[in-house]
């Protein structure tokens, strides 16, 4: 057992006051008892306490629906979640690709050339689409035509032909992954009612299927259901009572993730997704850009240092360059939860806790295994929890991705290298 993950409440909270960030923070008099979380089945170790004591520092509680400046929005600690696999199990945009594929929902690219839907295409999976779907229709009949509907959800679900050539390249892997925006690029043409309606459906049929379901995607099967974790409901509700600004942060398109996040109490002005630029009513291939990346771009997306951008630029209101750097402390999030190498940047921001579900991501779990600073804490998911990771995690050597997508070493904030870790937080 891993001692910095079941720290009991007196060692956590002075771990967080010798790191300096505490007192940039400092806790107020609670007018009232904060709120508590009522689940505790699926948290491991004292990790709901910690999440317990968070809420009670840094909340506003009795106060946070008052007139004066501690009701004010700008005045709350604001906490961010990932979605996909970290407040529900499974990938909400993998499920609207594949409603939409199944229901012939997908329009057929500019004049027939598929490099008009992503800057990153490769010629070669551009000609393998172009030859596998029809030209000349208002939507491709992927619902009945296999060979078109395969070679889109294998250009989209594994980033390879259906042939096993290469489909997206020359891109920056610490900004956007080409799949992920592929799916919103191919939203163009409807409007973002239509996108939130066909969201709607996938989400009624993903959440009546029995667990493990499969769906029939072309030929093949693909995943066919989801579920909420009720522990992330509860830990969200209460949040939001104890004052917290609660915020999404997804790299599923945002008409989507509105739809979604609904169901754990966070509405849409709350959500922050892949976001197209819009014309004359109806979503373009192009996306909306952050920080130094114009409108049209297309190179970052709510990815790894995107997530952080539009975190600083649509929560703490940062804009330019600045957008795409650490912000000082007070313009930081409190909490933040996450469950894969894409969310390290916004996750380490952080400055109260850092949640991580467990998936077996080499990034994100070297840095929370490493624990430098006593403010990161794991947990299994809380829905088919992945088993021990039989070997270390590379840290010291390729669990970090370069811009280039080259492998190297995990480095901490002062250069150094994180040793191999071993999984220490995992199902019994």
């Amino acid at each position: 057992m891993n001692h910095k993950h079941r720290w009991p409440a007196a060692a956590a909270a002075l771990a967080i006051a010798t790191t300096g960030l505490a007192a940039a923070q400092p806790a107020r008099a609670r007018p009232q008892k904060c709120p508590t979380l009522e689940i505790s089945q699926g948290w491991y170790g004292e990790n709901k306490s910690r999440l317990q004591q968070l809420i009670d520092d840094y909340g506003r509680c009795g106060d946070h629906g008052k007139e004066g400046d501690h009701g004010k929005e700008k005045d709350k600690p604001v906490a961010v979640f990932d979605w996909d696999n970290t407040v529900i199990k499974n990938d909400v945009g993998d499920a609207t690709m594949f409603w939409m594929l199944r229901n012939s929902k997908i329009r057929p690219p500019r004049g027939g050339d598929w490099r008009t839907t992503s800057r990153y295409l490769t010629a070669e999976a551009a000609g393998s689409l172009k030859t596998a779907c029809p030209t000349g229709v208002r939507t491709l009949p992927a619902g009945t035509d296999t060979r078109c509907a395969d070679e889109i959800n294998s250009v989209y679900s594994e980033g390879t032909t259906t042939s096993g050539g290469t489909a997206f390249a020359g891109f920056d892997h610490r900004r956007i992954e080409p799949q992920y925006a592929w799916l919103a690029q191919l939203m163009n043409g409807w409007t973002t009612g239509q996108i939130q309606t066909f969201a709607a459906a996938a989400r009624a049929e993903n959440l009546a299927a029995p667990v493990g379901a499969e769906q029939q995607v072309g030929s093949g099967k693909a995943t066919g259901w989801a579920r909420y974790y009720d522990q992330q409901r509860d830990l969200i509700r209460t949040l939001q009572k104890a004052g917290f600004d609660v915020w999404i942060t997804s790299a599923s398109p945002e008409p989507v993730v509105d739809v979604w996040a609904r169901g754990a109490g966070i509405q849409a002005d709350h959500a922050l997704g892949i976001r197209n630029v819009i014309e004359h009513g109806r979503l373009t291939s192009h996306l909306k850009g952050c920080g130094t990346v114009a409108d049209g771009d297309d190179s970052m997306i709510t990815y790894i240092d995107g997530k952080r951008c539009w975190i600083n630029k649509e929560i703490f209101g940062v804009r330019g360059a600045a957008a795409e750097q650490v912000q000082p402390v007070h313009r930081r999030q409190v909490f933040a939860a996450g469950d894969s190498d894409t969310d390290v940047s916004f996750l380490r921001d952080a400055t109260g806790l850092r949640l991580v579900l467990n998936r077996n991501k080499n990034e994100v779990m070297c840095r929370a295994y490493d624990n430098g600073d006593g403010r990161w804490i794991v947990n299994p998911m809380f829905i088919e929890p992945k088993k021990r990771k039989a070997a270390p995690y590379p840290c010291a050597t390729s669990a970090f991705t370069e811009r280039d997508g080259t492998s190297a070493p995990v480095r901490r904030g002062d250069g150094s290298v994180v040793p191999d870790q071993r999984d220490s937080v995992y199902p019994s």
